[in-house]
């Protein structure tokens, strides 16, 4: 815990001279990790061809986290390649993964984007309580996050609307809180929806109380100046606190101490006391 924002809490913080609104602006986007399914996609050719025959794709999956871990990643690729042409759920995502990363492999968006497609169409209807669950509804994030901005030079195109379903699909039938967070911000931002900070509010709080700390930051950011929901400046300092305790602290995190710092240097005493008493209500409540 970085037990550095309870104290500051309590006896203050200094005023920093960035403002909100470029805190906010460095808030991330929908972005790909991971309803209406995908249109049909061209078939999967085998982009790897494997050196081992295996007995089933779930030896070839093996093998392949084994050499993965082991630092062989070109072999990994090769025996995933082969359970992902059987169709293994958990094949797909890896290469997905590792193709959007450049994890061993060239770096290849429009791979991984096909490889979460074939997993999104063959799995749509895993139940949400499944071991599976996670790693599907990762596919449809990652999906909702290429159909946002596109693919340059592919037949992939920035479809707004598309990556709204995605991430609505996600975030209602899987609960995922990368997909709430996803979709809250397209509707605070009014892309492929009609703008509507509510609605914005009501997702980011579902993926808050998962303890997601993008949406406790900004679900704050919005309680404390009454954007969509009644303003409500203790209850927001408390989320910006969680946020604040959650987030890794790293660079790209920046952006929720600033959102903390700034509403914390412009709350009144009794405003920062009650939002104690409510992190601590809430912190009890958990336990």
């Amino acid at each position: 815990m970085r037990t550095s924002s309870l104290i500051a809490i309590s006896f203050g913080v200094g005023l920093l001279g960035t403002g909100a609104a470029h805190a906010l602006d460095a808030a991330p986007r929908p972005q790909p990790l991971a309803p209406t399914l995908t249109p049909a996609l061209p078939t999967l050719g085998p982009k790897i061809t494997p050196a081992v025959k295996y007995s089933s794709a779930r030896e070839a999956l093996r093998n392949g986290m084994r050499d993965y871990n082991a630092g062989d990643k070109v072999g990994a690729a090769q025996a995933l390649e082969y359970a992902a042409g059987q169709g293994h759920t958990l094949a797909l995502w890896k290469l997905g993964r590792m193709y959007a990363d450049g994890d061993g492999v060239e770096h290849d968006d429009l791979k991984a984007f096909e490889y979460f497609s074939k997993l999104a169409d063959q799995n749509a209807d895993e139940s949400p309580d499944s071991p599976n669950a996670a790693v599907v509804s990762s596919a449809f994030v990652a999906l909702g996050g290429y159909f946002l901005d596109g693919i340059k030079g592919t037949y992939v195109s920035a479809n707004p609307r598309r990556a709204v379903e995605m991430f609505s699909y996600a975030a209602s039938y899987f609960s995922d809180p990368n997909a709430q967070y996803n979709l809250a911000r397209l509707y605070l931002e009014g892309t492929g929806v009609a703008k509507d900070a509510r609605r914005a509010a009501r997702w980011f709080n579902l993926a808050a109380e998962k303890g997601h700390p993008a949406s406790q930051a900004l679900l704050g950011h919005l309680l404390i100046n009454g954007q969509g929901v009644p303003r409500q400046t203790a209850k927001g300092l408390m989320w910006l606190t969680l946020a604040r305790e959650g987030s890794s602290g790293s660079a790209k995190d920046r952006w929720i101490d600033k959102l903390y710092e700034e509403a914390f240097a412009d709350s009144a005493e009794s405003d920062r006391k009650l939002a104690l008493a409510l992190l601590e209500q809430y912190i009890q409540s958990r336990r």
